[in-house]
């Protein structure tokens, strides 16, 4: 087995959360004296390079399914799992050469199920070792936790961005189920957990819009279309003109475009950690996707929100029902949206203790996935 020492970090293609989680992963392992490689996308690419310095880049899309306006998103994956299938033996195989041709020692891949190797140490990512089933097939969980223990047992390491006690952020979806032996729990990865503050990420183009201070509420809009852009439009017919100011993050980071104000909106392509970070912090209130990173990065930051599944994604309706069940966030679904959407007040009543808490647990795993 090679030395440890070049690291290939994969991110799924499904959404920018997946690259998000793994920025704080790759600078850990950068300040450890390793040589970090992003096998990505065009879009995951460009947030890397936003949010990092000193990386290499290797282009490696994935997967990247089609939605539809009218059919449910589990629907629409299961049709194309002979697509998914393609790509996953495709990965498998454009891998042993980029091991080669890079000397790469450790792969971490998150949710790409075709990344690992037997000459080099792998590690799978993911938060949901049970995949949640709409309700009228739930008697086929089962089968899906043993596919999916079939992919992680593949790996030399599974590494879980959750805690593992009774206060967690995923709850059924990682808790209450056999997890096999090479699982590990790291604690929450977000981006802005002990980010660095780089020259790129010290000007906040939303300054000569809206001085610091200026009262305001966020929507994050994240998620595949059409459903991203459905959403955008009913908030924004639901807040109407003349309301507080509103900054509507695009979660575009390969647009580099400064951002807009309309009325009492202001468009923004996309902030970097300290600035995103900054904005969400003095927000009256925030409304999102239950995207599990989304939920990461919004406790780090001690912060809470409104929560709008995206329709027919059964683990974000999930999250939304669970966490908000907890008292953590607040949950309505896309449809209700309409007239006056309750203002969720943006504060925290969780454990101070889950920052310091998740610090030593990935300590712990990369402990374990970098000794000799």
């Amino acid at each position: 087995m090679k030395a440890p020492g070049n690291i290939l970090i994969s991110p799924l293609e499904w959404g920018l959360g997946h690259a998000g989680r793994m920025i704080p992963l790759a600078r850990r392992l950068q300040e450890m004296n390793n040589r970090i490689f992003i096998a990505a996308g065009e879009e995951h690419t460009a947030l890397f390079r936003k949010e990092t310095e000193g990386m290499e880049y290797i282009s490696f899309a994935g997967f990247r399914p089609v939605y539809s306006q009218y059919l449910p998103q589990y629907l629409m994956l299961f049709l194309q799992l002979p697509l998914l299938l393609f790509h996953t033996i495709r990965d498998h195989v454009r891998l042993k050469r980029i091991i080669r041709e890079h000397d790469i020692g450790i792969v971490i891949s998150d949710n790409r199920f075709g990344l690992w190797n037997r000459s080099v140490r792998t590690v799978y990512i993911t938060h949901q070792p049970r995949i949640p089933f709409p309700p009228y097939l739930r008697f086929l969980e089962p089968a899906g936790v043993i596919l999916h223990r079939m992919i992680i047992k593949k790996y030399d390491l599974c590494f879980i961005p959750d805690l593992p006690g009774e206060e967690n952020l995923t709850g059924r979806l990682s808790h209450g189920v056999k997890l096999p032996a090479n699982v590990r729990y790291t604690g929450i990865l977000s981006r802005f957990t002990d980010a660095p503050t780089h020259d790129n990420q010290s000007y906040d183009p939303l300054t000569h819009l809206m001085p610091r201070g200026t009262p305001h509420n966020t929507i994050i809009l994240s998620g595949p279309e059409p459903q991203r852009g459905l959403l955008k439009q009913k908030l924004i017919s639901t807040a109407g003109a003349g309301g507080p100011l509103t900054v509507i993050l695009e979660g575009k980071p390969s647009e580099n475009r400064e951002p807009e104000k309309a009325g009492s909106f202001i468009f923004c392509p996309h902030l970097t950690a300290s600035g995103m970070g900054r904005l969400l912090r003095t927000s009256g209130s925030v409304i999102c996707r239950p995207g599990y990173t989304t939920i990461m990065e919004l406790v780090s930051l001690r912060c809470s929100a409104l929560l709008i599944p995206t329709p027919g994604q059964t683990e974000q309706e999930y999250l939304a029902g669970y966490l908000s069940s907890k008292g953590w966030f607040m949950a309505v679904s896309q449809k209700a949206v309409s007239g006056n959407l309750p203002r969720w007040p943006n504060r925290a009543i969780w454990s101070g203790e889950l920052a310091e808490i998740s610090r030593t647990l990935l300590g712990d795993a990369l402990g374990e996935l970098l000794k000799d």
